[in-house]
């Protein structure tokens, strides 16, 4: 296993409230979880990886407790948990970790020990974000809730993607930060100076990258994908009229303000043209944030400023898909591996490892560190606007076929932005997909009215 050095829905709803706690709860030494096995992670090579890195770092120093991180692209992620957790002998792996799209395959298969069966007196602290219940999972419901399901696993991050601008830009042109999408495009006419220039960066690659990024539009606008999944109505709504309205504007936005090659846009090229100094505008996962005031790879160091996402209309809300993921410990982990790693879990939780794991670049998931004194320091000037925005946040995708749905909604997506279909196409064909994938799986679905094409 080695280690890479990589740069790489309302308030009380889905996200949970954010929790605060005093500060004034850390204690003044790390938590002493006592002597562990070693153990082995598998995680993703992300924007956040380098805080997650740091923080392993600080508790193999603070403990003794040797961890080994496997670090994987995020494409193959899903097929090395799936290996992991159905070896016969046993698991490479002692923690995975699991897009929350995923969750529900290794929740219904029985792949994973809940948290509580290994150790009893395992709790996730009350200051840390719900985000959308993904950890949990009800087994007679088969849905994803903390109310009635048991505990499977807890998030290592949250998350979202915020609206990132070049305040000095818009300090010197008089703009403000937009609140709806048609300011977006209102910016971009000032803004957009090709190849210079861009006046707004999304992410259009096929695949995940699109139908993430997509669902700041389609979350802000009401659509869905079905009609009600928590309680068994799989009728597929993604190709309602709201999702249309959605899906146009996105397109327009990716014509009007991107590069030409809008549809190939990953993340990875979306943050090296903010570095640049090319993306006036953008929206991005949070967990991009430190690579903009890197000054050895940035030549934005204290430009760049985050706000929420814009939305549909200046009364409705911002579309806050929670990008999650889920740490959970495989079946047939070896006795002292999952011991282990109920240790480092305890460890990783606390306030104070939540700290430092903010401090090294990651994505904190307790409350309480985002109304510490970090919150008022210029580093983390992106802080305000996670708070400001996750209580909107909401799980999107959040049954077993999820893989399956996502991938081929990345595709019809993708369609539509680089012009191989109109919208209506596109969602009328992603209707298809998924009414299919349903209909094979033996759920209760339907369709609605396919849109005029």
């Amino acid at each position: 296993m080695k280690r890479y050095d990589l740069v790489p829905g309302l308030l009380g709803a889905a996200a949970g409230a954010i929790l605060a706690a005093s500060p004034a709860m850390a204690a003044d030494s790390f938590m002493d979880v006592g002597k562990q096995a070693p153990i082995t992670i598998l995680i993703n090579a992300s924007p956040w990886y380098n805080g997650f890195e740091s923080v392993v770092n600080l508790y193999e120093e603070q403990t003794g407790n040797k961890v080994n991180l496997d670090v994987t692209p995020f494409p193959g992620m899903l097929e090395k948990g799936r290996s992991a957790v159905r070896d016969p002998n046993k698991s490479p792996y002692d923690l995975i970790n699991i897009n929350s799209t995923w969750t529900i395959e290794f929740y219904k298969g029985g792949f994973l020990d809940p948290m509580q069966d290994v150790d009893p007196k395992f709790e996730v602290p009350k200051e840390v974000f719900t985000l959308g219940d993904a950890g949990c999972w009800d087994d007679a419901k088969q849905f994803r809730t903390c109310k009635t399901g048991k505990l499977m696993g807890y998030a290592p991050n949250g998350n979202v993607e915020l609206f990132y601008y070049r305040k000095d830009v818009f300090d010197q042109k008089g703009l403000k930060v937009p609140v709806t999408f048609d300011d977006v495009l209102a910016n971009c006419k000032v803004l957009q100076n090709p190849p210079q220039a861009y006046g707004y960066l999304q992410r259009g690659e096929k695949g995940d990258s699109i139908y993430y990024d997509w669902m700041a539009y389609m979350l802000s606008y009401g659509a869905q994908d079905v009609k009600d999944a928590e309680n068994g109505d799989f009728t597929v709504t993604i190709n309602s009229p709201q999702a249309k309205a959605a899906l146009d504007k996105y397109v327009e936005i990716g014509h009007k303000c991107g590069p030409a090659n809008a549809g190939t846009l990953g993340q990875g090229d979306l943050i090296q043209l903010i570095q640049t100094g090319k993306g006036m505008q953008a929206q991005g996962v949070v967990a991009a944030f430190p690579n903009f005031d890197n000054p050895q790879k940035s030549a934005v160091v204290g430009k760049i400023y985050a706000s929420v996402l814009p939305r549909a209309t200046a009364d409705g809300h911002p579309g806050a898909a929670i990008g999650s993921w889920v740490f959970g410990i495989p079946k047939n982990a070896s006795a002292e591996g999952k011991k282990g790693a109920i240790a480092f879990s305890k460890w990783f939780l606390t306030y104070k490892a939540q700290y430092a794991y903010a401090e090294g670049g990651g994505i904190p998931v307790r409350g309480d560190v985002f109304d510490s004194d970090l919150n008022k320091q210029e580093k983390f000037r992106w802080m305000q606007a996670y708070k400001d925005e996750i209580p909107y946040g909401k799980q999107v995708f959040g049954y077993a076929e999820s893989a399956q749905v996502t991938n081929a909604l990345g595709l019809r997506l993708n369609q539509a932005l680089i012009g191989e279909l109109t919208s209506a196409q596109a969602l009328n064909k992603a209707a298809d997909d998924f009414y299919q994938i349903f209909q094979k799986n033996g759920r209760k679905t339907g369709k609605i009215e396919p849109l005029p094409e």
